[in-house]
């Protein structure tokens, strides 16, 4: 069920937190493929819900192979601590940090983004295939397009 009944954009799970919809996944995913087709700008775009889970793809025709598991890693960076993953670059640059760099999936380039709902974490995007800006860029604008909160 959503969140609230204006609330398309989340669920309520039976713990009490929220997560992204199908729906708003979906958005979020056409929205960047429109605009990076726009751009002609082949892309990979991952949704992730908020335990970090893929909840939607798509990819560009021409997207890179790579850009696939890339788009998926940001979204689930993003997702895992609420930062965006631009933000995890700076992070471990500190040497007491500097560890986590090395941890698997957790990705420090720019392109991935926390989605939040009213203050609330609800799962994550990544978007993967032009520079660590373009990306970021693709990631915000869909984001805003929707309605999410940009972290």
């Amino acid at each position: 069920m959503p969140a609230d009944e204006n609330d398309t954009m989340t669920i309520q799970k039976h713990d009490d937190t929220v997560t992204v919809s199908h729906e708003a996944a979906m958005g979020l995913v056409q929205a960047v493929l429109k605009e990076s087709a726009r751009q002609q700008l082949p892309v990979s775009v991952a949704i992730t819900d908020a335990g970090g889970h893929l909840q939607a793809f798509g990819r560009s025709d021409g997207a890179a192979f790579l850009t696939v598991d890339i788009a998926i890693d940001k979204a689930w960076t993003a997702s895992s601590f609420g930062q965006p993953t631009h933000v995890w670059n700076q992070i471990v640059q500190d040497p007491g940090m500097a560890p986590l760099a090395s941890r698997p999936r957790l990705l420090t380039v720019g392109g991935g983004c926390p989605l939040f709902v009213n203050g609330r974490l609800a799962g994550g995007i990544g978007v993967s295939g032009g520079t660590h800006e373009q990306d970021r860029v693709l990631a915000e604008q869909a984001l805003n397009s929707l309605g999410f909160e940009i972290a």
